[in-house]
C-alpha cells in the first residue's frame, strides 16, 4: 500500500504547524490512484502544536486567492487531533491485512513525513506507519531527471490548484508513478 502525502504548513521546520493534509492511495507500477484524503486544520489549533514562521506566512500572503482558500474554505475545518485521527482511520480502512503497512511518500526526506510524524507525537496519538516505510518523492524525481531526462515540472501538466494539499498529493503520485514505470522499462 503506497500513500502519497502532502501537507500545507505555516513553517518549513520539522515541527511546522499543519493547516492541511492531503493524501492519496496509489500504485506506482500502474499509476492508479484509488482513494483520496483531505482535511483542513484550524490554524489556531494547529499553532498550539506546531511552529509558524514569518517567512512562510509572507509566502502564503503572496499566493493566489485559490491557494489561500485553505484559510477561508467552506469545507469543514477540524482540529489537528481530529485530522490525525481521521487520517489514521483512512489508512486503516484501506489496509488489506494487518501486515499491510503503508509506504508513506512525502516530497522531501525531511518534510511531509517528518512533520506529520511530529504532529502525531505532539498530540500523543500513535503514528500509523513505521519510520522505515517512509519514501521520498524528490529522490525519484532526481532519478527521473538524471537517468531518464524526464522532469515532471516540465513534462507533466498540473491539474488543480497548486499548493492545495490534495491536488499536490495527486500530482506527486502521478509523477512518481510515471518515473518508476519509465525506470522499469529500461
Amino acid at each position: 500500500m503506497h500513500v502519497m502525502l502532502d501537507l500545507e504548513t505555516m513553517a518549513t521546520s520539522s515541527h511546522a504547524a499543519i493547516v492541511a493534509i492531503g493524501a492519496v492511495l496509489f500504485e506506482p507500477d500502474t499509476g492508479i490512484i484509488s482513494s483520496n484524503f483531505y482535511r483542513i486544520v484550524d490554524l489556531e489549533d494547529a499553532a498550539k502544536f506546531g511552529e509558524l514562521d514569518a517567512g512562510t506566512v509572507k509566502w502564503w500572503i503572496l499566493q493566489s486567492e485559490a491557494t489561500r482558500q485553505v484559510f477561508s474554505s467552506d469545507e469543514q475545518v477540524v482540529s489537528l487531533s481530529r485530522a490525525l485521527v481521521d487520517f489514521s482511520e483512512w489508512l486503516e480502512e484501506h489496509q488489506q491485512h494487518e501486515r499491510d503497512t503503508p509506504q508513506v511518500w512525502g516530497n522531501g526526506a525531511g518534510f511531509d513525513c517528518v512533520i506529520l510524524r511530529n504532529a502525531f507525537e505532539s498530540t500523543a496519538l500513535p503514528v500509523p506507519w513505521k519510520f522505515w516505510h517512509e519514501r521520498d518523492a524528490r529522490t525519484v524525481v532526481e532519478l527521473g531527471r538524471s537517468i531518464l531526462g524526464y522532469d515532471p515540472k516540465r513534462n507533466m501538466p498540473f491539474d488543480g490548484v497548486v499548493h492545495n494539499a490534495l491536488a499536490d498529493a495527486q500530482h506527486q503520485a502521478k509523477y512518481v508513478s510515471a518515473i518508476i514505470q519509465l525506470l522499469a522499462e529500461r
